[in-house]
């Protein structure tokens, strides 16, 4: 019952005890406004050692919501000639809160002559509903309750993207994140307002704003601390050997911060744990770094994920590398215009959430064209990969880059490895050639007895992956040939939790 809003009604009209068990029956049946409400009545409470006044004026002091049924009788008076109802109506009143009046009949000549004063006081004050039988009771009471959530801003009736993160103020966003997408826009795309522009203004131009109140947007891109406010707007990545899942997880990162902040970070895991190879600086000052799986691709499939997942979800995202595949899911379903399928041919851009993909699109994270799954597919096909996959499984929209052919056999040992995923065995051969190393010494690693095929199924992969090299590469055959590490190797095996020494 935790949040939700207490709704009291007025309890002691023996007259209408069907109606109102009938109306809480309603409000908790109902599968939205049991999300919201829970209702009192008096006659649910136990016995207890407190006099009756006490106990509903208290339970009004706790309540958001009064509301109250009128029939024929006023019901007990006390010794100043008031009913409870009236009693708690005029505590309601005094307290501010949100009063609903339902008045049963539309005829005041039957009652009794207080409660017809009743009715004209609360005609004075609020609008009063008429209802004939319980069925137009309920009706009425929900239309009523479901208006109120409107009001109050519970019931949203703007995209979740748009509304006012509900707590959030102009101090929970971060000036510093704000200037630093400012400059990226700026020199990515030409945006017309620079890093000295105030917050406000800045807000405002980016349309983040509802009522002046930073939406939920604003917080997820340049929030102070995102999470704090959307717990579930956490990405969640995980590293397994097999190509299943399984525990003890062999590394899992919990990440949080801005939409930025959380592509940057997830996009960092994966590339920091698939393989590498490092290129010569002929061509510039830097060398280049050429990723088993293309960068850009698995760049652009987190940035998928984040931006267009299902916010209002309790899920998060989560990147899961696999020996054989790369999944990303995130909460949500396509939109009705797309299918899996539109997604392998041109189609349409349609963001989730706009407000979140304009600032991603002006810091060049994405493109408006919906081009991005096309993107993948080229970057995979370019790169001798297989076509990425996309499903949608339940409430979870699932993307899938394959890894090189191979990576999962050489997982499971049933072959020598490849540049993707190296056998044990081969990770061991690796940290045994760290300062060079015989043929037959790494033969004895893996104990294997054929050099011919060790050469050629374990030790030649691992050379065309740059990761191990010839001493005498001029002298293949050398009696003298021993094999050691690339810096390209040693940086791999760096990265390897289970390293041999």
């Amino acid at each position: 019952m935790s949040g939700k809003q207490r709704v009291f009604v007025s309890s002691v009209q023996k007259e209408l005890a069907q109606e109102r068990q009938a109306l809480k029956r309603f409000i908790h049946a109902d599968p939205l406004l049991s999300r919201f409400y829970e209702v009192f009545l008096f006659e649910d409470l136990p016995a207890t050692d407190l006099r009756a006044d006490e106990v509903y004026l208290g339970e009004v002091d706790r309540c958001s919501l009064y509301l109250a049924i009128l029939g024929n009788d006023y019901g007990f008076e006390d010794a100043e000639g008031l009913s409870p109802t009236e009693r708690e109506f005029d505590r309601a009143t005094t307290l501010g809160r949100t009063r609903l009046i339902f008045v049963r009949g539309q005829n005041d000549d039957a009652r009794h002559p207080k409660m017809r004063a009743l009715v004209r006081k609360v005609g004075d004050q609020l609008i009063r509903r008429r209802f004939g039988d319980t069925p137009e009771l309920l009706a009425a009471v929900n239309a009523s309750l479901v208006d109120h959530l409107a009001r109050t801003g519970a019931l949203r009736t703007s995209p979740f993207d748009a509304t006012a993160c509900a707590g959030a103020t102009l101090a929970d966003i971060s000036q510093d994140k704000l200037d630093l997408f400012l400059a990226r826009a700026q020199t990515n795309r030409g945006y017309a307002l620079d890093p000295a522009t105030p917050m406000l203004s800045a807000l405002t131009h980016l349309n983040l704003l509802d009522a002046g109140q930073p939406s939920h947007a604003a917080i997820l891109l340049f929030g102070q601390a995102p999470q704090r406010f959307l717990p579930s707007s956490e990405l969640k990545c995980m590293h397994f050997h097999g190509t299943g899942v399984s525990k003890p997880i062999p590394s899992y990162q919990i990440y949080k911060g801005t939409v930025f902040e959380l592509v940057d970070q997830a996009l960092d895991f994966v590339l920091s744990k698939i393989a590498r190879a490092v290129g010569t600086r002929a061509a510039g000052a830097q060398a280049p770094v050429d990723y088993e799986l293309p960068r850009e691709a698995v760049a652009e499939a987190i940035v998928n994920a984040v931006a267009h997942r299902d916010y209002t979800s309790n899920a998060s995202v989560q990147v899961m590398l696999f020996a054989d595949r790369l999944e990303i899911w995130n909460p949500g379903e396509l939109p009705p215009q797309l299918t899996v399928d539109n997604l392998r041919r041109p189609h349409a851009s349609i963001p989730r959430s706009p407000r979140i993909a304009e600032p991603l699109f002006l810091a060049r994270y994405i493109e408006k064209a919906g081009t991005g799954t096309l993107d993948m597919i080229h970057l995979c096909a370019q790169a001798g990969l297989p076509t990425p996959e996309f499903r949608q499984d339940g409430g979870q929209f699932i993307q899938t880059l394959w890894r090189p052919t191979g990576a999962a056999e050489g997982a499971e040992g049933t072959k020598s490895g490849t540049k993707s995923a190296p056998s044990r065995h081969q990770v061991e051969i690796l940290a045994k050639a760290s300062t060079g190393a015989a043929l037959t010494d790494l033969m004895a690693v893996a104990k294997r007895t054929d050099r011919t095929k060790f050469r050629h199924q374990v030790v030649q992969p691992l050379m065309d992956q740059g990761w191990l090299e010839m001493t005498l590469p001029d002298k293949p055959t050398s009696s003298q040939q021993k094999y050691r590490l690339t810096l390209a190797g040693q940086a791999w095996l760096a990265t390897q939790p289970e390293k041999k020494k």
